[in-house]
């Protein structure tokens, strides 16, 4: 009865007729990009009459709490990103596409079959062993990138991560399977597929990115392997000593560094946006450590870059991710997430090289420190090294002593 209940009123609110019964407990999808398959794990719970699902990477679960009918299918909305699995359920399958909605045409198709929580094969010899931190280059005929991967295999079952300049790839699950490296994660927002064999100390491989990005890519084993300081990347320009802007807040209310309510406070400014999971991973870090120190006389300011030049749309989307992930800071709209239109908002600065960007300043108004990227809790010791050292940086703004009004 309780069933039929919830289907009338999906027929009476949303148009639609009565699909299957979705499964609970735990899925295994495929998104399909480039030729390859890219598999990741989701766990189906429902309370009462409600369906909930979150998704697996490692120790990760990304919760999926707006799931709805629509006629023969069933949408996942895709955490706070602008991007949903819409499938036609049949009873332990579900058949559909993996949509962007804010870019035009963008749909991969999808699969997914209840009951399995594998990621790729099931069973396989561990032989080689890919453990280790390897100083890796990326590269395909318009760009490379340095970064530094770092595995861990434990039989068969592989998991890391890589980290690169301008961020890291988050939390990466897979095994071993006939001599080959196979990584996945999808975060919502980002599906990327890693493979690789291994000779010697060298590992060569590919690696996939959504509806068209490919690179192949090298490692060497190397334990002392590292990235160029963050906080040397970017700069500000000759000249300049402070950051100045004007932006409007999420109500329209134009906003500057120099407002009273920063005046003699550290401020810490987040580049960032929206639909990037490095950033949302730095919100989640910002969000309970200001909690936890805001009376100390600090205040965090948000810059949004979104996907749509449109201020409904940007701020629609901030006051998602607000509400979603428990956020207490203020934001604003500083423009797109093209990088060169972002710099050209913040012109005494080198450049805006990364999302996100973290910019300290001290209570006289000067900038003080300036971190590009951010290496988020799917990167191990790195993130406490990133917590410890962003500690020390505040701890030293706020110890500093006026010696006059700005």
């Amino acid at each position: 009865m309780r069933l039929l209940t919830v289907f009338a009123l999906c027929a009476l609110f949303y148009g639609c007729s009565s699909p299957d019964e979705l499964q609970t407990g735990w899925w295994r999808g495929e998104i399909s990009l480039q030729g390859q398959r890219l598999p990741f794990n989701f766990e189906v719970t429902r309370v009462g009459d409600k369906y909930q699902a979150s998704l697996k990477n490692l120790d990760e679960r990304l919760a999926l709490d707006d799931i709805r009918f629509e006629n023969d299918s069933v949408i996942f909305r895709m955490h706070i990103f602008d991007a949903e699995l819409k499938a036609k359920l049949k009873g332990d399958s579900l058949v559909g596409f993996y949509i962007k909605n804010f870019e035009k045409n963008y749909r991969l198709p999808f699969r997914a079959a209840a009951g399995q929580d594998f990621r790729f094969g099931k069973d396989s010899a561990p032989s080689p062993d890919f453990s280790g931190t390897y100083a890796v280059n990326f590269s395909n005929p318009e760009e490379s990138t340095v970064a530094v991967g770092i595995f861990t295999q434990s039989g068969n079952g592989l998991s890391g991560t890589f980290l690169t300049p301008v961020g890291d790839y988050r939390y990466l699950e897979g095994n071993v399977e006939n001599g080959r490296m196979n990584l996945s994660t999808f975060d919502g927002h980002h599906a990327y597929l890693f493979t690789a064999t291994k000779s010697g100390d060298t590992l060569r491989g590919d690696y996939w990115s959504g509806k068209g990005f490919h690179q192949e890519w090298v490692g060497i084993k190397d334990d002392h392997a590292k990235l160029p300081d963050a906080e040397g990347l970017t700069f500000l320009k000759e000249g300049y000593d402070r950051i100045d802007f004007k932006f409007p807040d999420l109500n329209h209310n134009m906003v500057t560094p120099a407002d009273d309510r920063f005046r003699n406070k550290v401020l810490i400014l987040q580049i960032f946006g929206t639909w990037c999971p490095n950033c949302m991973d730095e919100t989640k870090f910002l969000t309970q450590w200001y909690k936890d120190n805001r009376d100390r006389g600090v205040e965090i300011l948000g810059l949004a870059y979104e996907r749509k030049d449109d201020f409904t749309y940007a701020s629609d989307r901030v006051k998602r991710m607000k509400e979603k992930l428990g956020v207490d800071y203020d934001f604003v709209i500083g423009g797109t997430y093209d990088k060169i239109k972002a710099s050209e908002t913040l012109p005494m600065l080198s450049e805006v090289l990364a999302f996100p960007t973290t910019i300290f300043i001290g209570k006289d108004g000067k900038v003080k420190h300036i971190r590009t990227g951010f290496e988020g809790p799917g990167t191990g010791v790195h993130y406490d090294d990133f917590k410890r050292r962003f500690n020390e940086m505040v701890n030293e703004l706020l110890s500093e002593k006026l010696t006059s009004s700005k």
